[in-house]
């Protein structure tokens, strides 16, 4: 036992009534209410006192009562001084009672001092004190040895018993405050970081649509001013309209995905790849449900490499592979180069970058550089 151990309080969730449950509160009331009543009997059942003296008697059981509830009070803000002069009176109030005849009340107080002193106060304090209300009581029984040495003993195992249950309930009483507040912020946690996938979604839908739509608009404004052609405007109006249908479209697909409503995979390259001429799309290895996360990155990279396609290889031939292995998928888009195409100078030039961010999010890794003929985009995600 380490010197900190004697000078320790027991936790003010110890010595507090939380987590004590209801029928264990009853009962303690009950031990409380008979100790008061022998109290009481010993006063009045002693036949020496009478008139004031039985008044006296009374008088002092309530200040016995009122003296142990402040002692109560003073250990659960561990006070120790107070404490330690609290029950200094109580087994002076023992003594007076044992001198005058009432040496049932007297024992009862010895009893609760060294049972209360081992429950509630640090040990280096609680065994002289125990010591000496127990030592008070075992000189003033008048049972035989044995017995009253049994029952000195049972009264210390029954204090030291009573504060390491008291221990074990604030533990029990901790974990619980802890487990509450790690779940607390687990859900926080968990509310971030939907909020930061819906922020991903709400960009990537909307930022090559709207560029691309202001694209348009702009080149629409320009022809305006220049009295261009009615046919030339009314083709930038109309791509621009496309546009605002494509970005609508995604964005009702992104809802989908938030609520978890996705489509196969495979199928939504296939319909990702029939609108751009000479792309193509091939699986391999055993196709299987993706986790949401995994997948609606799989579709935003595809998104996202098509489009810098459109915007930087126009004409070019796209080949996507998706490949399915044990703990990951891989998708590979590749391009075999083209000329630049009207929507090249669109966007802010951070798609991959999000991108990437997305895998690394989950733990994968994304790479885009040139390849043998073109452009190369691949994204390996654990799945």
């Amino acid at each position: 036992m380490t010197d900190n151990a004697w000078t320790r309080w027991p936790s003010r969730e110890a010595l507090g009534q939380a987590g004590i449950s209801q029928p264990r509160r009853m009962l303690t009331l009950a031990l409380r209410l008979v100790v008061v009543a022998v109290l009481l009997w010993g006063a009045f059942n002693t036949r020496h006192v009478h008139g004031w003296g039985v008044l006296a008697a009374v008088a002092g059981v309530i200040a016995v009562a009122a003296l142990a509830w402040t002692f109560f009070r003073t250990t659960y803000a561990h006070r120790l001084v107070p404490s330690l002069a609290l029950i200094g009176v109580l087994l002076g109030i023992a003594v007076a009672a044992q001198s005058t005849g009432l040496r049932g009340p007297a024992l009862v107080i010895w009893c609760g001092c060294g049972i209360s002193a081992l429950e509630r106060l640090p040990l280096g304090a609680a065994l002289p004190v125990a010591s000496v209300a127990l030592a008070s009581y075992s000189a003033f029984n008048n049972d035989m040895w044995l017995t009253t040495a049994a029952t000195v003993v049972g009264m210390a195992l029954a204090g030291y018993v009573l504060r390491l249950d008291a221990e074990a309930r604030a533990g029990a009483q901790r974990l619980l405050a802890q487990e509450r507040a790690a779940r607390a912020a687990e859900a926080e946690s968990a509310a971030l970081t939907e909020r930061a996938r819906i922020a991903r979604e709400i960009h990537d839908v909307l930022a090559h649509s709207l560029s691309a739509q202001l694209v348009h608009l702009e080149a629409a404004r320009l022809l305006v001013e220049r009295d261009a052609d009615r046919e030339q405007i009314l083709e930038r109006v109309v791509a621009a309209r496309r546009m605002a249908r494509d970005g609508l479209a995604e964005t009702r697909q992104a809802l989908s995905a938030l609520r978890g409503e996705l489509t196969p995979l495979e199928d939504f390259l296939k319909e990702l790849v029939s609108t751009a001429a000479g792309a193509e799309v091939t699986v391999t290895g055993e196709r299987r449900a993706l986790p949401a996360e995994a997948s609606q990155t799989v579709r935003r990279v595809a998104q996202e490499a098509l489009t810098n396609v459109r915007k930087h290889a126009h004409g070019a031939r796209v080949q996507v592979r998706l490949d399915y292995s044990d703990h990951e998928v891989a998708l590979e888009v590749r391009d075999s180069g083209g000329r630049p195409g009207e929507l090249t100078g669109s966007g802010a030039g951070y798609g991959l970058l999000g991108m990437r961010e997305r895998a690394e999010l989950l733990g994968g890794s994304l790479e885009a550089g040139p390849g043998e003929e073109g452009f190369v985009v691949t994204l390996k995600v654990p799945a």
